[in-house]
């Protein structure tokens, strides 16, 4: 039996309110997060359970915004999309309110970034339809009971992630470029790595890249675009996934005139199991 660590503690939660989310389950997870409590990245907490991204469009774009993700599933896998206007999620959770259960959230208007917040209830609307996506905070827990180390849960920070050179399939108004999360690997575990994350593509599945950096298009892993940097430590090698922050990418290259999405790292714990997403 492999003794699996506690995720190290986020810079600037109390201790009280981490040892109430490391015991806490996905509902109560949600409330403490809901409360205000609780506004930092979500990896390593509810084990077994599928975390989620999110982006929030006007009805006006989520048309094109549904085919780009039918068209990149592999950034984009869809867990649920809301009805318009509605703010609960109603299939990978319940008790879930969309604009209150992240631990934050970004704003974007025309592409730029104009606010990051812990709830979006006083931006709401009722034209706006949210995408639910997978995200691979999912699968970590499988891959820390099978003796890999998850870097960035040692270190008490965010995954690095990184805008990639990697184009995504375009969809009406919506194209970019891919972001990918990278974790860094030995050697002799990136198989297991590779076919336990393999196992679960509704939470992004393999990975897209191991290796050299640079094939990908990304220049410095000191300087991730979205997160923190983390530790590579010798005969380890940069494992990259496919990573739901992609639609940012696509938000700040597409350019629509409103959109909402979670603070990278700040997800939405689910009631999903992770076991029911498994081929």
């Amino acid at each position: 039996m492999i003794d699996v660590p506690e995720p190290a503690k986020p810079e600037g939660v109390a201790d009280e309110v981490w040892a109430q989310m490391l015991a806490a389950s996905p509902v109560e997870a949600r409330r403490l997060i809901r409360s205000g409590d609780f506004t930092a990245p979500t990896s390593g907490l509810c084990p077994g359970y599928a975390q989620a991204n999110l982006i929030v469009l006007p009805r006006e774009q989520a048309y094109d915004f549904l085919l780009f993700a039918q068209r990149n599933p592999k950034p984009c896998p869809l867990l649920e999309v809301t009805e318009v206007g509605a703010r609960q999620a109603t299939i990978c959770a319940t008790d879930c309110d969309i604009a209150t259960d992240f631990p934050r959230y970004r704003i974007y208007e025309h592409g730029q970034l104009v606010a990051e917040v812990d709830n979006v209830e006083d931006y709401w609307r009722d034209d706006l339809v949210s995408f639910v996506i997978g995200c691979s905070f999912s699968f970590e827990s499988e891959l820390i009971e099978a003796g890999i180390e998850i870097r960035h849960n040692t270190m008490g920070c965010n995954v690095p992630m990184y805008l990639t050179g990697v184009p995504c399939t375009p969809a009406g108004s919506m194209s970019g470029n891919m972001v990918m999360s990278m974790r860094p690997i030995p050697y002799d575990q990136v198989v297991k790595a590779v076919q336990i994350s393999g196992a679960i593509p509704k939470v992004h599945g393999a990975p897209l890249h191991i290796g050299d950096p640079a094939a990908i298009g990304v220049r410095d892993l000191a300087h991730p675009e979205f997160g923190d940097p983390v530790e590579i430590r010798e005969g380890e090698v940069p494992v990259f996934w496919a990573c739901g922050v992609t639609p940012q990418s696509i938000v700040m290259n597409s350019k629509p005139p409103f959109a909402i999405t979670h603070a990278p790292g700040c997800m939405l714990i689910t009631d999903t199991k992770n076991i029911d997403l498994k081929e």
